[in-house]
């Protein structure tokens, strides 16, 4: 005889990936759970995260010394959904030590590696809930004795190579941007994406003294690269190369920004499509491709200091694009082409760098059959309803969310900071309201769900 399988435990909320919106995800349920402590009548909602790296980290490669955030440190992870707790960044700096010194500091924009610190401070206090080294590889349905998708098992490779299984009535994909190239490029020894910058830096020998790089991009990340190398070697030359013909200043006057507050998500939701288009247009120097305006006077400053010195080791490259890469033993030509007059140079290098973006992981691609279930647009991406769970057939009935990859129904604030804590307050409250129906539904025994393979 042989026995059956138990079922793995089943969790309100299984969370793919731990960066910072799933941390905040996961702050949120602890803080939902002490609440419900308190109150009987409130359920308390379970959780786990899986996360592929071993530890916390959030975008390591660009902790650049002198770089900081771009928002402001009351956005953080849970001030603007509950200015009570304990998680925002003002107890962080109360726990360091170091109130009193940021309060003189007069600023509003932390430095980034003091808010990683910050982020990773939040992530040790919530760590019972996460799993590291552990990477969700795929998604399995659940089925209820009506034959409904009731819940979903996530399959999670471990560093060991173990494939484990998580199974919850809700899963929520936060997996985090992937590094964007431009067509037909290829990362190497030589060639980097700036996600990785520092990484690919402390590898190099203590003795390189690297003479040359190209860092291709027009936006914050590719100028913070261009200044940051220029200052690191100060023998070296640096090629900016980009399209545009000079760096375009980021718009963060306070009506533009009010694109980031809560309310204008549900302006942007409630919109047409031709409206969404429009205010992404309007607004995309509030984000995309723009610069902070004291790093491009940063840049210029240097730029005219080369000329007036007679040694030009800063080289912008305007209204130009890198068209083919040749790497060699002793480094890369990049042959750069000028858009207005089509003439084509050979720039020799050392090392080049995409500083070009990032893109949205689909959660199609992990969902394997269940996948076939999700509604999708006119443009084929995935449809999401106001409360971030992607929409299915009638035939799911537990909830799929995404923290991310839903700039196209939510607006310009889906992939950034300024709106996770709220965010994630509404994915708890639909969670919540969706196990307070469904324990009803068990209530009545005729239509209890039974969760089986």
């Amino acid at each position: 005889m042989t026995d059956t399988p138990q079922p793995p435990p089943t969790h309100d909320l299984v969370g793919i990936g731990f960066g910072p919106s799933n941390v905040a995800l996961a702050i949120g349920l602890r803080e939902q759970r002490e609440r419900a402590a308190a109150d009987p009548a409130t359920p308390p909602l379970s959780g786990t995260f899986l996360e592929r790296q071993t530890e916390f980290g959030w975008h390591r490669g660009m902790l650049l010394d002198d770089a900081t955030m771009q928002v402001s440190f009351l956005k953080d992870l849970v001030t603007t959904r509950n200015p009570a707790s304990d998680f925002g960044f003002l107890s962080y700096l109360h726990a360091v030590g170091r109130l009193h010194d940021f309060i003189n500091h007069k600023t509003l924009f932390p430095l980034r590696a003091e808010f990683h610190d910050y982020l990773a401070w939040c992530a040790d206090r919530v760590g019972d809930q996460v799993h590291y080294g552990a990477e969700a590889v795929g998604v399995e349905p659940v089925r209820d004795e009506a034959g409904r998708i009731a819940g979903l098992d996530v399959l999670a490779r471990t560093s060991d190579g173990a494939l484990q299984r998580r199974r919850g009535r809700n899963v929520v994909f936060a997996p985090g941007l992937t590094p964007r190239l431009p067509e037909g490029a290829r990362l190497s020894e030589r060639v980097w994406h700036n996600e990785y910058l520092l990484q690919r830096l402390e590898r190099l020998d203590e003795s390189a003294d690297p003479g040359s790089f190209v860092v291709v991009g027009a936006g914050q990340s590719a100028a913070e690269c261009v200044e940051h190398l220029y200052r690191r070697f100060p023998r070296a030359r640096v090629h900016a190369v980009f399209s545009r013909y000079g760096y375009s200043p980021s718009d963060d006057s306070p009506f533009a920004n009010r694109i980031f507050d809560p309310e204008a998500v549900d302006d942007f939701y409630c919109a047409s499509a031709e409206t969404k288009a429009d205010i992404m247009g309007y607004h995309r120097n509030t984000n995309y491709s723009v610069v902070d305006p004291d790093l491009i006077d940063t840049l210029y400053q240097a730029a005219y200091q080369d000329k007036v010195k007679g040694a030009e080791r800063l080289r912008i490259h305007n209204t130009s694009r890198v068209t083919d890469v040749h790497e060699g033993p002793g480094g890369v030509t990049a042959t750069v082409e000028d858009l207005a007059s089509g003439k084509h140079t050979a720039v020799e290098a050392d090392y080049l760098v995409y500083a070009t973006g990032y893109t949205a992981a689909d959660p199609r691609d992990l969902l394997g059959e269940v996948a076939e279930h999700v509604v999708s647009d006119a443009q084929g991406r995935p449809a999401v309803e106001r409360d971030y769970r992607l929409a299915t057939s009638d035939e799911v009935t537990c909830g799929i969310y995404l923290q991310g990859g839903t700039e196209h129904t939510h607006g310009i604030s889906s992939s950034l900071l300024s709106n996770v804590a709220v965010r994630v307050g509404e994915i708890l409250d639909a969670i919540s309201a969706r196990t307070a129906t469904s324990a009803a539904t068990a209530a009545r025994p005729a239509e209890a769900a039974v969760f089986g393979r």
